[in-house]
Parts: C-alpha cells; structure tokens; sequence
C-alpha cells in the first residue's frame, strides 16, 4: 500500500467556520501577533493570552469536521495515509483519520509550564491557577513564534517517505512547516489543494496545482488518485 502523506493548514478547516482570529492588518483580534502567540506576550500579559485561547477553544468546540476531513478518511480505504498538520484543531481526528501529528501544538490540550511534557486534556477556560502536578501554572498547549517545533523531526521522517504527498489549505510560506515539501524523494508526485495557489509548476517536479476550496478539491484529488 502506497504511503500518502497530507499537510494540511487553516484552510482546510475554513469550511468548518473556523476562524483565522487574524484580520487583513495582521492583527489577531486587535493584538499584534506577538502579544498573544509568543513566551514574551505570555510574560508580559498571562491574562490576555489565556483569554485569547479561550475564546478559540470555545469556538473549535462548536463548530464539526467538513467534507475535506472526511474525504481524507475515504482514502485510508487504499492508501497508507499520514496527516501532518499545522492546526491546532482536532478536526482530522474527529473525522477519523489514524495518524494524525499537530506540529503547532493542540488547542484541546495544556501542559505544564515547566514541564513540556507534562500534558493534560483541556476543554474548559484555562486561568491563572490552574497548576499542574508540580505548582506551576498550566499553559496552552500550542507553539508559540520563537519557540521551538518538537514534532518537526517527526514530520521530517514521515514526509521522507512519502510515495506521494499531498498539500491542502497553506501557503506554505510559514517555516519550518514551508520546508517538509523540500524532503519528498525526487520525483515524488506532489498535489497542491488551494484556492490560491502559491507555487509554481516550475518549482516542483511531479506538481498538480488543485485550484479549488478543500471540500471540492479533496473530491477531485480522490479521482485523480483513482486514476
């Protein structure tokens, strides 16, 4: 069975109604991207930073998986299919699919402030007081701009053997997940899902461009791969 690996970003989940929490300014509900995504803004301001992931927390848990998810359940029925994704949703998970590794951490999940691996299922508001076993305060769950990517060696090996790899809903602009595409074997054959594309023919060997939104594209992804 042929291993299919599929990255996926924000935009398979669009389609869910999951917010991107970041306007056409840059700024994530009025806070510059620092103050609410980085150790300094968790230092400067624990308050508002809980806040912030509390709000997305209580929205991920009314929204569903959509057709883009589930389509990529259908093709474990014939491939060996492994998801790296860059969201902190548990929509993949919700659909189905097995394998399944969060390289920006997991909204539904905290951990311990000096211990990263002390990690807890979350899915009330988090608060200044909420200690893990060692008195700490717990954080969210999620990796944040300068710190480092734990899963990235893990996405590396899996991306290395893929037979075919398969992009959905990112730009792959954002690094270090922009570079897991630089680590397929050479002619690897490459599928890029995306409204609006981002690459190029030209850049890749074996590139198929799927100008479309996840759900409809993941449909013709499906036909493609039959033929």
């Amino acid at each position: 069975m042929k291993k299919l690996v599929i990255l996926t970003g924000a935009g398979i989940s669009a389609e869910s109604g999951i917010q991107t929490f970041r306007d056409a300014d840059g700024l994530w509900e009025g806070h510059d991207v620092m103050e609410v995504a980085s150790p300094e803004g968790y230092k400067a301001n624990p308050t508002l930073v809980l806040d912030f992931y509390n709000k997305r927390r209580k929205q991920l848990l009314e929204v569903s998986a959509n057709k883009a998810h589930s389509n990529l359940v259908t093709l474990e029925n014939n491939f060996d299919v492994e998801i790296v994704t860059q969201n902190v949703d548990d929509l993949h998970e919700r659909a189905g699919s097995s394998k399944v590794t969060h390289l920006h951490g997991e909204l539904l999940k905290v951990r311990s402030s000096v211990n990263e691996n002390d990690i807890l299922e979350w899915k009330e508001d988090l608060v200044l007081g909420n200690l893990c076993k060692k008195n700490s305060q717990l954080r969210p769950h999620i990796v944040w701009f300068g710190e480092m990517v734990p899963m990235l060696e893990k996405a590396i090996e899996i991306t290395q053997k893929a037979d075919i790899l398969v992009i959905i809903g990112t730009s792959m602009q954002v690094y270090p997940a922009a570079s897991l595409i630089d680590y397929v074997k050479p002619n690897t054959p490459i599928y890029f899902i995306d409204p609006k594309p981002s690459v190029s023919i030209n850049n890749y060997n074996n590139l198929t461009i799927i100008e479309d939104v996840a759900s409809s594209g993941t449909n013709k992804l499906i036909e493609l791969l039959k033929g």
